[in-house]
C-alpha cells in the first residue's frame, strides 16, 4: 500500500507540474490578447476534452508532456524577408508558416503570438519554466520543514564489532576488536560529551575522536535515560584526505593523500529531522547547479550511457536516466523496508524527486534551441536587440523575428531527443542505474 502510494504521489505530481507549465504559458498569453486554442496535457490520442471560450482543455493518451497552441506565432511572409532557401528545407519552412497563418481567425490578426513586444513573449515563454522553478522551492521547503532530512543524530545507531583491515568493511577473526566494543558502547547510547566537550552534533563528535588517535577520552553517554561514562581509546587508521569538493587530494606522483585518525567503531542513528524555511531555497540553488552541469555535459552523458547500453561499460551509479529509470528509482524509494521508514518518509523522498524533475523540467526548457521554450525566449531576446538597435539608428521598427526559418533546427533538434529519450528507456531496461 505505501508502495501504491508513494508512486501515485509522484506521477499525479508530475502531471500536476506538467499541467501547472502549460498555465505558465497560457496565462500570460491571454492577458496580453494572444488566442489560444489549446491547452493539453499529454500528447496522442484525445482521453476528454472541453471547449470553453475559444479553448480546448483536455487530457491525451500519453501522459509524457504537454502544450499550448498559441496562435499565430510564427509571421505571415508579407511581414518578414523572404526565404531564399529551396529543397526541403525551405518546402518545411513554408508549410509551417502557411499552417501557423491558417490558425489566424478572419479578423483577428492583431492577436496573433508574433505581433507582441518582445518582453512580453520572454515572459510568456519563460512563465512555464519559472514555474516548474517555484514548485521545485515550494516542494523542497515544504518537505525539509515538516518531513525533514535525514540527519545524523548524536544517537548510536550501531557499533562495528572489529577494527577491520585496511581497505576491507567486514570484519573477520583475525581483526581485532573495536574500541567502541571494547567500551560497551551499544546502539541507543546517546553522546552527552567527548573529552570533557559537549557534543553538540555528530560531525562535531566524531572530528575529537578522528583528531585523538592512540589516546585515552572519556565518553558520556546517556543509556536507558541513566547516565554513563565510558573510557575508550581510538585506534589509529588511515584515510583519504578530500577537498571541500568531496574529491581525494593528490600527491605530487598522482598518489592520494593520507592521513591518520582515530577510529572508534559507531554509526549514528540517521533521524529526518525538520530544517528551517530557507534550506528549502538552499537546496533548489544546489540542485540548480548539479543540474544545469549535467545538461551542459549532455553528450558526453548520453555517451556514456550508450556505451553501458551496449555492453561496452559499466553504467555509472551518477548516470542519467530516463523515465523508466525514474520510476524505478520510485518504486524502490516507495518500497523500501527499512525501520522507521513509513508512510511520511515515503511520501516525502517521492516528493524530493517530484522537486529535483521539476528543477531538471526548468533547467532543460531553458537551453536556447526551438523547440524548447529556450529558443523561444532567445529568438525574442534577439528581436528586443534588434528594435533596440533601430533605434539608436533612428530607423524604423525591424520585421519580426522569423521563426519559420528555425523550423529545420527545430525537427533536428527533436528527433535528437526522440533518439536520446529511445536510448535512455533501452539503457534504463539492460543497464539499469546500480545504487548499491
Amino acid at each position: 500500500m505505501a508502495t501504491l502510494l508513494g508512486i501515485l504521489v509522484l506521477v499525479v505530481g508530475l502531471l500536476v507540474s506538467i499541467a501547472l507549465h502549460e498555465l505558465g504559458h497560457m496565462i500570460p498569453a491571454k492577458r496580453f490578447g494572444v488566442r489560444v486554442s489549446e491547452y493539453f496535457v499529454g500528447f496522442g490520442p484525445r482521453v476528454w476534452s472541453r471547449v470553453k471560450g475559444e479553448t480546448e482543455y483536455g487530457v491525451k493518451a500519453i501522459p509524457l508532456g504537454g502544450y499550448v497552441r498559441l496562435v499565430g506565432m510564427i509571421p505571415p511572409e508579407e511581414r518578414v524577408k523572404p526565404v531564399r532557401v529551396g529543397g526541403w528545407a525551405g518546402r518545411l519552412i513554408a508549410d509551417a508558416r502557411d499552417a501557423a497563418v491558417e490558425e489566424i481567425p478572419d479578423g483577428e490578426d492583431h492577436r496573433a503570438f508574433y505581433h507582441l513586444a518582445w518582453w512580453k513573449k520572454v515572459i510568456v515563454m519563460m512563465g512555464g519554466p519559472l514555474v516548474n522553478l517555484v514548485l521545485a522551492v515550494i516542494i523542497f521547503t515544504a518537505v525539509l520543514s515538516t518531513v525533514g532530512a535525514p540527519t545524523q543524530s548524536l544517537t548510536v545507531g550501531a557499533v562495528v564489532p572489529c577494527v577491520p583491515a585496511a581497505g576491507q568493511v567486514e570484519c573477520t577473526d583475525a581483526d581485532p576488536a573495536s574500541p567502541a566494543a571494547e567500551a560497551g558502547l551499544e546502539a541507543g547510547d546517546t553522546l552527552v560529551a567527548v573529552d570533557g566537550v559537549a557534543a553538540e552534533d555528530w560531525e562535531q563528535a566524531t572530528a575529537i575522536i578522528a583528531a585523538a588517535p592512540g589516546e585515552s577520552m572519556a565518553l558520556e553517554i546517556v543509556r536507558d535515560g541513566e547516565p554513563m561514562t565510558l573510557t575508550v581509546t581510538p585506534d589509529a587508521r588511515e584515510r583519504v584526505v578530500y577537498d571541500d569538493e568531496g574529491e581525494p587530494v593528490l600527491d605530487a606522483a598522482g598518489e592520494p593523500v593520507l592521513e591518520t585518525v582515530g577510529y572508534l567503531g559507531v554509526y549514528s542513528e540517521v533521524v529526518a529531522e525538520p530544517q528551517p524555511l530557507y534550506a528549502g531555497a538552499v537546496q533548489t540553488w544546489d540542485y540548480l547547479v548539479a543540474t544545469t552541469e549535467v545538461v551542459v555535459h549532455l553528450p558526453a552523458h548520453l555517451w556514456d550511457v550508450t556505451q553501458a547500453a551496449l555492453g561496452m561499460e559499466e553504467r555509472r551509479s551518477d548516470s542519467i536516466m530516463g523515465v523508466v529509470g525514474v520510476g524505478r528509482v520510485a518504486g524502490e524509494i516507495s518500497s523500501a523496508e527499512v525501520e522507521g521508514y513509513g508512510v511520511s518518509e515515503r511520501i516525502g523522498d517521492m516528493l524530493m524527486l517530484l522537486g529535483g524533475l521539476n528543477l531538471a523540467l526548468f533547467v532543460f526548457n531553458m537551453i536556447p534551441l526551438v523547440p524548447l521554450d529556450g529558443g523561444h525566449v532567445a529568438s525574442a531576446l534577439w528581436q528586443g536587440i534588434k528594435n533596440g538597435w533601430a533605434r539608436l539608428r533612428s530607423r524604423p521598427a525591424p520585421a519580426p523575428v522569423d521563426v519559420a526559418r528555425m523550423m529545420p533546427l527545430a525537427y533536428g533538434v527533436f528527433g535528437i531527443l526522440l533518439v536520446m529519450g529511445v536510448v535512455l528507456i533501452y539503457a534504463d531496461i539492460v543497464a539499469p542505474v546500480d545504487f548499491v
